[in-house]
């Protein structure tokens, strides 16, 4: 699908208005299978025509709290809240929900334009209202052309708009999509991406989607819950899980980063420039950092220090100041990703830091390859100290 001139990111933010009432609350909500408790006394808010996105690797519990939320399973402990109503005796087919699963489900010996009313069909509703509803439908996903094929006759982002419109046709109040682009390559599950995030600004509906992938969640979210072992790990926007995550797991389950082992030298409130945090000094292995942040930890604590490798510059030249946050190394290997490059760099201890480059240039002109020593700085609000 190309890319649309339909709405863009919105400026969306109820999560932070004191008197938002959520859409759906989950209430200390454990789940268990015998001994094994794959949600453990979880909470969480998601708010009406958010696009929320549960995050993590497989076994972490989201796709069971996304089953608990449609009704295919009930909860261990706790409750959940949908528009205030409690909908624990509330059957599947009665919750104002539906799922899109990730192997689309598509009825075989139908057609599309079948397959799409199929639901409509089943809830009894007039033949001139199903009409209308798949024809809005069919011109949502723009497959006007390919109403009268059937699913073999289509390619898998064909296939997959088809299972989107029929979740859709109904109308649900909110729309589960547990891993829905899975099954596409890599540049349609990209434009996907897009189109899903326009047909959810122009219905105004809640979206609710499971995903193991990265930047799939990035990309389409309002916010983002990342979950680990059942327990949800931090929810934030987008940028704020990458640029501020809370925790090392975060951190590390979010994108590239260097993590460094350090101890606090100094956490005195040092402030370097006026109106910036003040400054914790570390050191790692002989080398000094320095970063601006809050930070609780006490003197000679252990803690991590996190750099995303695009924030780290790398250079021929010695900086002007080698004393803090700059280290001496030999690029040990490059990947060249077409717009960036990555440079794995070791330092005389063994260690490797990493740090990104934009191709802006052509890679036939970089001076820097492979073997050649070379400096790693980065400035003081380019890192984040991590404490557990």
């Amino acid at each position: 699908m190309a890319r649309s001139l339909g709405p863009v990111k919105r400026k969306f933010s109820p999560w932070t208005e004191p008197h938002a009432v959520p859409f759906i609350r989950f209430e200390n909500i454990t789940k268990r299978y015998g001994d094994f408790v794959a949600v453990d006394n979880l909470s969480l808010d998601i708010y009406e025509r958010e696009f929320f996105s549960l995050l993590g690797p497989s076994g972490c519990g989201k796709t069971t709290l996304m089953r608990m939320l449609a009704g295919f399973e009930a909860p261990t402990e706790g409750r959940i809240l949908l528009q205030g109503k409690d909908l624990a005796n509330t059957p599947p087919y009665k919750r104002p929900t539906n799922m899109m699963f990730q192997s689309y489900a598509l009825f075989p010996h139908m057609t599309v334009e079948k397959n799409i009313a199929f639901g409509l069909e089943q809830d009894g509703l007039p033949k001139g209202e199903i009409s209308a509803r798949v024809d809005e439908m069919l011109k949502l996903v723009k497959l006007e052309a390919f109403a009268k094929r059937k699913p073999a006759q289509l390619s898998g982002g064909q296939r997959q708009r088809v299972a989107l419109a029929r979740s859709l046709a109904k109308r649900p109040k909110v729309l589960l999509l547990d891993e829905p682009l899975g099954a596409l390559d890599r540049k349609l599950r990209e434009e996907t991406q897009f189109e899903l995030m326009d047909i959810q600004h122009t219905l105004g509906l809640t979206f609710l989607i499971v995903t193991h992938d990265q930047e799939e969640a990035m990309t389409v979210s309002d916010r983002i819950a990342v979950m680990d072992k059942g327990v949800v790990m931090q929810v934030a926007t987008p940028a704020e899980i990458y640029e501020a995550p809370n925790t090392r797991y975060v951190a590390e389950f979010i994108g590239d980063i260097n993590i460094l082992e350090c101890a606090v030298m100094a956490n005195t409130g040092e402030v370097l420039q006026p109106g910036h945090p003040p400054v914790v000094r570390l050191d790692s292995q002989g080398v000094s950092i320095a970063v601006e942040q809050e930070c609780a930890a006490a003197t000679g604590a252990s803690v991590a220090f996190a750099i995303r490798p695009e924030k780290v510059r790398i250079a021929l030249d010695q900086p002007v100041d080698v004393s803090i946050n700059a280290v001496h190394g030999e690029v040990w290997d490059i990947g060249y990703l077409g717009d960036f490059s990555v440079f794995l760099v070791k330092l005389a201890d063994g260690r490797v830091v990493r740090a990104a480059q934009a191709n802006v240039s052509r890679l036939v002109d970089r001076p820097i390859t492979f073997g050649d020593m070379v400096w790693l700085t980065w400035p003081l609000d380019a890192g984040l100290v991590l404490t557990r």
